[in-house]
């Protein structure tokens, strides 16, 4: 008998969403064990980082990687993990494209802080204390990870073989993904683990979209009671389905959500953001500038609409220079 394929899995700077899609998986969760040996998994198991460093390099067959790279902690992971498995998966938008922590990079660092140690609401901290990577206390040296500058994809720290999209990857996906990393030929290195077209192609409104799309004004999706059989976007809610990759099964659109882009883009897309921009600028039904600014207040946040899930991938990277 051949010996099952070892695996980790680890959480670096996200809210947790991708391991608890792991476990949305649900029965079918029975399958992986049955198929993996799972040699680390600290959210969900007992598993140590010496653990890790014991192991021999390359020992593992694939380490599932999820969340951005925010502190020095984690970038030691994803060193670690890279040099002990054969295969690095990007699991998740996090990891992927920096995910809704890479919107941070439209502050430095020093404004973060500063918003979370002293100037929210809820905090009291009369001294203004700033966390530091060292210090003592009662004769104890502590130490904490050091934040770093800027939130990176997963790929921009270590080489990544293969990408899971999405916030979170669904278990259709996330099963798909195992069974194509599992085969005896699996996809080229690099590949993103979702179909390679369009949102719109599997849309379940795709019938309902006029030939001439023309939208007089933006709306946000609080302002309007949206029609459930018609095209979102046809209905003047920004649907980034046009430049968003498939394979969510349409969840958002099926829920009357507008999609907001979390599968990242496809293969012949730079600049998620720049194309679904541009693809609204294009549809806008006026030539005049007032019109248009008219229109633009729907959208009073583009940054955190278009980037949401891919600034720090994006051609921009953010508002401040990369660390």
């Amino acid at each position: 008998m051949s010996e099952k394929p070892r695996v980790a899995f680890y959480w670096c700077a996200s809210c947790g969403g991708c391991e608890e899609a792991v476990v949305d998986l649900a029965e079918e969760i029975l399958k992986v064990v049955a198929a993996v040996d799972i040699r680390f998994w600290p959210v969900a198991l007992d598993f140590k980082k010496h653990d890790v460093e014991a192991m021999p390099d390359g020992d593992l067959t694939a380490a599932f990687i999820n969340g951005a790279i925010r502190s020095s902690e984690q970038e030691e992971m994803a060193h670690l993990l890279r040099r002990k498995a054969r295969l690095v998966v990007a699991f998740g938008a996090c990891a992927q494209l920096g995910g809704i922590p890479g919107l941070a990079n439209l502050y430095t660092r020093e404004q973060i802080l500063s918003a979370a140690y002293k100037e929210s609401p809820s905090t009291v901290n009369e001294e203004g204390i700033l966390p530091s990577v060292s210090t003592r206390q009662n004769g104890y040296q502590l130490h904490l990870p050091e934040f770093w500058k800027s939130v990176k994809p997963l790929d921009q720290v270590v080489q990544v073989d293969y990408y899971v999209p999405g916030c979170a990857p669904t278990p259709k996906i996330i099963q798909g993904a195992l069974a194509a990393l599992l085969s005896s030929e699996p996809p080229p290195p690099g590949s993103v683990l979702a179909p390679d077209h369009a949102l719109c192609d599997e849309c379940p409104r795709r019938d309902s979209k006029p030939e001439k799309l023309l939208i007089p004004r933006f709306h946000r999706p609080h302002q309007i009671a949206a029609a459930e059989d018609t095209c979102l976007l046809a209905q003047g809610l920004v649907c980034l389905g046009p430049a968003t990759r498939a394979g969510c099964e349409a969840l958002c659109v099926r829920g009357n959500m507008p999609c907001s882009g979390c599968f990242g883009p496809t293969s012949r897309v730079r600049d998620q953001g720049a194309k679904a921009l541009t693809g609204l600028g294009a549809v806008i039904d006026s030539s005049d500038e007032t019109a248009i600014e008219a229109a633009m207040e729907g959208l009073p946040d583009p940054a955190g609409t278009f980037y949401r899930y891919s600034l720090a991938a994006s051609l921009l990277g953010g508002a401040v220079k990369r660390a």
